[in-house]
């Protein structure tokens, strides 16, 4: 089979993709493969290609930092509702985020009343 034709992959171009996110200076290259298969499954899901761009990146940032394969991860995020995927997803973040910036948590603040009653709205 000749080399670059449609059914042979061409090895001289790199099979990888570069993620690179600038707000946490994230930056990993992945199999094209693995990240094309999370690209589309979150683009089906949520519907954009930003949210699904930004949750495709999640997963691998996840994978690296728990040491779980990114596509047993991705497995076991396939196989849920979309509000249990929600909560893994936050379970998951919680890990990576500081204590003070928690995600899914509902709990009220409720201020110190001397405190409270000078604030102005």
């Amino acid at each position: 089979m000749a080399q670059g034709s449609v059914n042979a992959p061409n090895t001289n171009v790199d099979q990888t993709v570069r993620i690179y996110d600038a707000f946490y200076a994230y930056e990993v290259d992945v199999p094209q493969l693995q990240y094309d298969t999370i690209f589309s499954y979150f683009n089906s899901v949520f519907g954009t290609k930003e949210q699904a761009g930004n949750f495709t990146t999640v997963v691998f940032r996840i994978a690296e930092e728990s040491g779980i394969p990114a596509m047993q991860l991705f497995e076991e995020l396939r196989s849920q509702g979309l509000p249990q995927l929600n909560l893994t997803l936050a379970y998951y973040l919680n890990t990576l985020r500081s204590s003070t910036t928690l995600l899914g948590i509902n709990a009220a603040v409720t201020p110190n009343y001397y405190v409270a009653r000078n604030v102005r709205a």
